[in-house]
């Protein structure tokens, strides 16, 4: 990956907030790339944490994930705005609203592309060199800011009560690194004790997160749950056949192998 030309740059101090470590390590590399200035002086992996370590050491920016356990993003952004310039970091891109371009902060799109890094960058330094004219000259726009803040995540909020949104990628780890799988590609989810199975046309994953936690966080129109054990993406399914005993076999595109629908599941496909 070339490393990303910029003007020069400010300097400036900046937190990571995000409950996966691979997607912290990921985004602190990129941003060394992108704004070599920039030191990141602490790392939370959830919203309480964060407000802590911001209070303690008074970080510049802080790039913010939307969904952690605990404490979210948005509810963390309404104390965290008033110390620091917020960027908001979500594999969903339904948060990415448009007064984010202009407004008092930004966000950037999991997995994060280097182009659209770059002008989050870019227009960060503008505000912070802003900031410090806000300083040395008497003026209201601090005040308009923070009200700028304060009717963006009130609107989030009333989005996040309207709108239920839903997962689009999957974070699986493989080695060293960090593999970001959409939704779109999956065939479908098997889990055991430990892992969940993440099945595409080109390979599988591990992933640590529970079948029942992606149920509840897949759309239920595009994921079906087969079997206890199982979840299907329903425009990958083929072909449903029966076998010499009787039960429903789903085929899939793109991969041989069937899955068993159980008998408390059969009645999803009596139309089929």
């Amino acid at each position: 990956m070339p490393a990303l030309a910029t003007a020069a740059t400010t300097a400036a101090t900046a937190m990571i907030v995000d409950d996966e470590s691979p997607m912290r390590d990921q985004l602190r590399a990129r941003l060394q790339q992108a704004w070599p200035d920039l030191s990141i002086i602490a790392e939370a992996a959830n919203g309480i944490v964060a407000i802590e370590q911001a209070e303690e050491l008074h970080p510049d920016i802080i790039f913010l994930d939307i969904r952690m356990p605990g404490k979210n993003g948005i509810e963390a952004a309404s104390i965290l705005a008033k110390q620091a310039l917020v960027v908001f970091v979500t594999a969903y891109d339904e948060y990415a609203i448009q007064a984010f371009e202009r407004g008092a902060m930004d966000y950037l799109l999991k997995p994060v592309e280097t182009e659209r890094l770059a002008g989050t960058c870019q227009r960060l330094q503008e505000r912070l060199k802003q900031r410090q004219q806000e300083k040395t000259a008497p003026t209201n726009a601090a005040s308009d800011q923070a009200k700028q803040v304060e009717q963006m995540l009130t609107q989030l909020m009333q989005q996040q009560s309207q709108k239920r949104e839903y997962l689009r990628w999957i974070q699986a780890s493989v080695g060293s690194s960090l593999r970001m799988v959409s939704t779109k590609e999956v065939l479908f989810f098997r889990s055991d004790e430990k892992y969940t199975l993440v099945q595409t046309e080109q390979a599988e994953y591990l992933i640590r997160k529970s079948l029942k936690e992606l149920e509840d966080e897949l759309d239920p129109k595009e994921f079906w749950r087969i079997h206890r054990s199982t979840l299907v993406r329903v425009s990958a399914i083929a072909e449903v056949t029966r076998d010499f005993r009787g039960r429903q076999l789903i085929g899939l595109k793109g991969h041989a192998e069937k899955l068993e629908v159980s008998r408390n599941h059969t009645h999803l496909f009596q139309q089929m």
